[in-house]
Formats: structure tokens, C-alpha cells, sequence
């Protein structure tokens, strides 16, 4: 969330900033219920004020002998009044609070102004899509002649928006999985960590997807636990409401969890195969820093997810999100988008993000300053490093061969047992 003081001081810097991300969110309530507060804060101090001068002219007639009864019969009134001003403060205060929750990042300086997708500037490009003398098929169709996808069966048991992974299509997600986990740990220099899947509303409330966000979430009804959308949620929230050293600083976590989404604004789209599911794997990477090497260390995030689309030899690239298309609580984001040929373009398969120190005031991440000894905001970055489900699917579709099945990755070779090549079992 931004800083209470840098709103009411910067109105028209954060309207500015809503009408670059195309928000529709007015400020007027937060003007009103603002000045709404300071006007009962001077009234307080005013009461309070004639208090203590009357405490003062009270103990001076009672020294003196003299009659202070229609003094203190006004001061009660007084007490009473601050009293009642005093009860309807902490209402304000939480409805601003309220209102200020809902208030998304400022886009920092660098990020391009636009509407949505098709504004956003490729920034890069790696690999050549292949190019195929057989009719391309999707993974949809790869899959279930493989017979290691099946989404008849997933809807069965659950609904729609499942698969089944079958065989070879679970061993290919599993070694996916253990593949991106050991390159982020043992070159990129992350900690790993197995987080709860299940987390509470204070953790959600840290990162920025309550309150605005709860109906693309799925709540574990009777509790305050929600399952997870993505493993920024707990992973972040290792951190929540501590001090940390200076030195620990970048502090660099990577996660393997399923994740769950509703998918509430999805509205019909992307409803054939894996690309848009409630349930998916995901690895991914966050990072703790110091305000001043943020952003340094977003680039650098940006490629240890990028490094795993290259050794998969994987064609992608890299688009910088204009204003209009960033997430609620970013400050800049890159999407790294994988090429998927029977959709003939290239699908977003990891989002790494910058959210300043929007996060971290919410979740109370703070770290010491060395040379001055001060507590400081943290600044908070995460980004997927990989989507599984989404790598698995553009394996399929790019590794396709005119007989059916599909070649494995030289660099998944040792993680799937060695086999090179998928056939039907």
C-alpha cells in the first residue's frame, strides 16, 4: 500500500498515476474522509487544549480557597465532548485505511505508458520458432494421443479447468520441476523452501491480493485460510513483520507449490487444455533487497527465468507491461513470453515484478540500516521461474515430430530417467 503521508501530500502525483494505469478510482472519498479527520483532530486538540488550562485554573482557585465547581462541572462537559470525538477517530481511520488498500503502486518512471497488451514494447527476443513440414498440432491433441493428458477424467473428478497427468506427462512435470528448482538453487544462489499451500488473510493481505482480489481466490470455508494462487503469498511472507540484517540483503527464496485460481475474470477465455487452469504447478523466485539495488537485482531475476527457456531451447521473449497492464501491486514488470506454434505467437509463461516498497509496508518488512542503524522499508520481487504447466505445454507443442511423439530437451534428459524421445505406451 503507499504511505498514508505520501497521498494526502501527493494527490495529484497518485491521480496521475490512475490515469496512466486507466483506473477508475476516484480519490474523493479519501479527500473527504481526510479532511473529515482533520478537522476532528483539531477539534480534539482544541478541547484538549482548554482542558488543560482549565485543570490549570482549577488547581490555582483551589489553592487560592476559591469556588471552582462551575469550572469543573464545564470540564466534564469537555471530557465528554473530547471523549466523543475520540470514539469516532479510529472509524475514519479504518475507513481511509480501507480506502488506501485499494489504491494500486505507483508505475516507476521507466515503465511505458499505455492501455493494455498491445502497448507493451519487446524489449527482447531468443530463439527462432521452428518451423514444421507436418501439420502442427496442440498439446491438447499431442497429449491425449500420447495418452499421457486426459481432461475427459480430470472432469470427472473435479470440473472443468483440470487435467489428468498421465505417465510420461506427470514424469515430464515432476522432472520440470526438479530441473528449475536445482538451477535456481545451486546456480542462481536461492534458498529453497516448501511453504504451506494454505495461507491465512493477513498473508494474503501482505502481498496485495486482499481485499481486492478475493473473488479470484478459494477460500477453505469456516476458516481464515485461503489455498494459494502463487507461492509470492507464503514465501513473501516468511519475512512478514520482521527486522532484517542489512547483510542478509538480497535475500533470494525459490518455491515449488500447485497453485489455485478461480480464474474469475477469465471470462471463457483460453478454456481448451492447460494454459488457463484452477490448479497448476509453479516454481518461483522472490527476492528481498535494499531500495537502492532493486531494481538491478529485477533484471537479474528476469534472467535466471529466461536461463531455463534457454536450456530447454525454447524460443521466447521479453515485453516490458505498459501502465495499463501492470498488476495491482507493481511498480514495473517484465513478462517473459514462450512460443507456442499452434497458436502461432508467443504466451505469457513467467511475470517478474519490482513492487517497491508497496508490499513490504503492508506485510512490515523492514531492514536495518547499517550506517545509520535506522529500520528501512524492504523492497519486494518475485517472478515465475517457471509456470510448469505452461513449460510442459510448450515442450510438447515445439519438441512435436511428424510421427507423434515428442522429443525431450537435451537438459531434461537426466531428469527424465534419460529417455529422449515420449512415445505411446
Amino acid at each position: 500500500m503507499l504511505d498514508l503521508k505520501f497521498v494526502r501530500e501527493n494527490i495529484g502525483t497518485v491521480e496521475e498515476a490512475l490515469r496512466k494505469r486507466r483506473s477508475d478510482l476516484s480519490l474523493e472519498g479519501f479527500r473527504g474522509l481526510d479532511e473529515k479527520r482533520r478537522t476532528m483532530l483539531t477539534a480534539v486538540e482544541t478541547l484538549r487544549a482548554e482542558r488543560n488550562a482549565a485543570s490549570e485554573e482549577i488547581g490555582r482557585l483551589r489553592r487560592e480557597k476559591q469556588d471552582a465547581a462551575g469550572l469543573m462541572e464545564r470540564m466534564k462537559a469537555v471530557s465528554a465532548a473530547i471523549k466523543e470525538a475520540e470514539t469516532g477517530l479510529p472509524d475514519i481511520e479504518a475507513r481511509m485505511d480501507a480506502l488506501l488498500l485499494n489504491i494500486p503502486n505507483i508505475p516507476d518512471a521507466s515503465v511505458p505508458d499505455g492501455a493494455g497488451e498491445e502497448d507493451n514494447p519487446v524489449i527482447r527476443t531468443w530463439g527462432t520458432p521452428r518451423e514444421f513440414d507436418f501439420p502442427v498440432r496442440d498439446h491438447v491433441d499431442i497429449g491425449e494421443s500420447l495418452d499421457i493428458l486426459d481432461f475427459e477424467r480430470a472432469t470427472k473428478i473435479a470440473g472443468g479447468r483440470f487435467c489428468l497427468l498421465k505417465g510420461a506427462g506427470a514424469r515430464i512435470e515432476r522432472a520440470l520441476i526438479n530441473f528449475m528448482l536445482d538451477v535456481h538453487t545451486g546456480e542462481h544462489g536461492y534458498t529453497e523452501m516448501l511453504p504451506p499451500f494454505m495461507a491465512n488473510s493477513a498473508s494474503f493481505l501482505g502481498t496485495g491480493q486482499l481485499p481486492k482480489f478475493e473473488d479470484d481466490l478459494f477460500k477453505v470455508e469456516g476458516t481464515d485460510y485461503y489455498l494459494i494462487p502463487t507461492a509470492e503469498v507464503p514465501v513473501t511472507n516468511i519475512v512478514r513483520d520482521e527486522i532484517l540484517d542489512e547483510g542478509v540483503l538480497p535475500l533470494k527464496m525459490t518455491a515449488y507449490t500447485p497453485c489455485f485460481r478461480k480464474e474469475a475474470g477469465s471470462y471463457g477465455r483460453d478454456v481448451r487444455g492447460m494454459i488457463r487452469q484452477h490448479q497448476f504447478n509453479k516454481v518461483e523466485l522472490v527476492a528481498i533487497s535494499k531500495p537502492e539495488s532493486a531494481f538491478e537485482e529485477l533484471e537479474k531475476l528476469t534472467s535466471h527465468a529466461e536461463e531455463i527457456l534457454k536450456r530447454l531451447g525454447l524460443p521466447y521473449r521479453v515485453v516490458t507491461l505498459c501502465t495499463g497492464d501492470m498488476g495491482f501491486s507493481s511498480a514495473k514488470t517484465y513478462d517473459i513470453e514462450v512460443w507456442l506454434p499452434s497458436q502461432g505467437r508467443y504466451r505469457e509463461i513467467s511475470s517478474c515484478s519490482c513492487f517497491s516498497d508497496f508490499q513490504a509496508r503492508r506485510a512490515k518488512i523492514r531492514f536495518r540500516d547499517g550506517t545509520t542503524g535506522k529500520t528501512r522499508l524492504a523492497y519486494t520481487l518475485n517472478g515465475s521461474g517457471l509456470a510448469v504447466g505452461r513449460t510442459s505445454v510448450a515442450i510438447l507443442e515445439n519438441y512435436q515430430q511428424p510421427d507423434g511423439s515428442v522429443t525431450v530437451p537435451e537438459a531434461l534428459r537426466p531428469y527424465m530417467g534419460g529417455i529422449d524421445r515420449i512415445v505411446r505406451r
